[in-house]
């Protein structure tokens, strides 16, 4: 009797297998024909700003500061994300001796010339968490003692150029109206929510999440061995572009990195201790940038879509050269905890654009002020 039963319920699981293998491939199969037609070119070389966006970015600040709020460490107020440093290293950013001259603007406008630079090396959670644990990975660029007026006019940008970058090539969220979802969900503890607003699929951003799944990797080697992504487009000149910063190692001395214990919270931090303060072996990365073809669906306002390598390749337009040296002390972690980055601490010449960006502006701004107010920094 039980055997007969155990066998019809087999059965029966196996035909809801069979069907419901045959529905997710048929769904598979739709979806993708629709994103070839809806990810087709040509695009607009222009920026499209929606009516709503200017509430929707006040409602993102609010939430942002709250998000900010809740995450202290004892009296300090951390960042709202890439909270946990894994050090902030003094480098050096020279721009390409042999750059094509159509390349030659802003901080690359004189080939061979050497910027100092802080770069500042992070988890992208805003909990201080152990390094095993899958997360995006985040590298923010400062150039100092740049001329010339910035677009976001503050004391602490007013002489500098950033780039901000993590370890993902593309954005889980699309617009204002996501990105504010998603802080929405992501202030009450909810981030699910952000991706699944109602019970209507047709609301669901189920690509989206899966971005979001695949943005929360396990930890490379070392902070300076994997690659870094702006994500969002910006200028270059007359040029729309993304960029992203790579390792490469054969323009320093070979170097093995030693095996290190994941299992510590702070693995990276001890990595990156390990080449540059204790084997006192450099770091060496490029800056390399990706040129919009208008022609293909390479869009401005939705980050959350990659731009093809194949139409439109990475060009190398600097290389950053991190020395040896001893940066993990309370006085300079502090100082790098003081830091603000901000991708409109900018040059005209490398103005942030899409809506993404937009946000970014007003959010840094509101939430770096409320962090420094709150520390008592300047």
């Amino acid at each position: 009797m039980l055997e007969r039963l155990w066998l019809r319920l087999g059965r029966l699981a196996a035909r809801v297998s069979i069907v419901l293998i045959i529905m997710a491939s048929a769904s598979w199969a739709i979806s993708s024909i629709y994103r070839a037609w809806e990810f087709s070119g040509p695009v607009s070389a222009e920026e499209q700003i929606p009516p709503n966006e200017a509430a929707l970015t006040q409602s993102i600040i609010a939430d942002a500061i709250r998000i900010a709020d809740q995450h202290r460490d004892n009296t300090r107020v951390l960042r709202d994300a890439h909270a946990k440093a894994h050090g902030c290293v003094k480098a050096q950013f020279k721009v390409l001796q042999t750059l094509t001259p159509e390349l030659r603007h802003g901080v690359l406008s004189d080939p061979g010339r050497v910027w100092q630079a802080w770069i500042r090396l992070s988890n992208g959670n805003a909990l201080q968490q152990f390094d095993r644990v899958g997360d995006a990975r985040g590298m923010a660029i400062k150039l100092l003692d740049v001329p010339g007026e910035k677009l976001l006019r503050d004391s602490r940008g007013s002489d500098t150029q950033d780039f901000v970058m993590i370890n993902h090539p593309v954005f889980f969220i699309r617009d204002a109206a996501e990105f504010q979802q998603f802080f929405a969900a992501k202030a009450q503890g909810e981030r699910v929510l952000a991706f699944f607003p109602s019970w209507d699929p047709r609301s669901w951003e189920l690509r989206h999440l899966i971005i979001a799944l695949q943005t929360l990797a396990a930890a490379p080697e070392s902070p300076v061995s994997t690659v870094y992504h702006s994500i969002t487009p910006f200028k270059l000149g007359p040029h729309n572009i993304k960029y992203r910063v790579i390792p490469i190692p054969e323009n320093c001395p070979s170097y093995q990195q030693p095996e290190l214990n994941r299992d510590l919270p702070n693995f990276l931090r001890s990595a990156l201790k390990q080449q540059l303060s204790l084997d006192r072996v450099p770091a060496c990365l490029a800056l390399q940038v990706q040129r919009q073809n208008t022609s293909y669906y390479m869009p401005i306002e939705d980050p959350s879509v990659p731009w093809d390598e194949s139409i439109a390749p990475f060009e190398t337009v600097a290389t950053i050269t991190i020395p040896p040296q001893d940066f993990d002390n309370p006085q300079q972690n502090l100082f790098c905890d003081n830091l603000s980055f901000n991708t409109w601490h900018s040059l005209p010449a490398h103005r942030p654009i899409g809506g993404i960006n937009r946000i970014r502006k007003a959010v840094y701004q509101a939430v770096s002020d409320f962090r420094h107010q709150q520390n008592g920094a300047n």
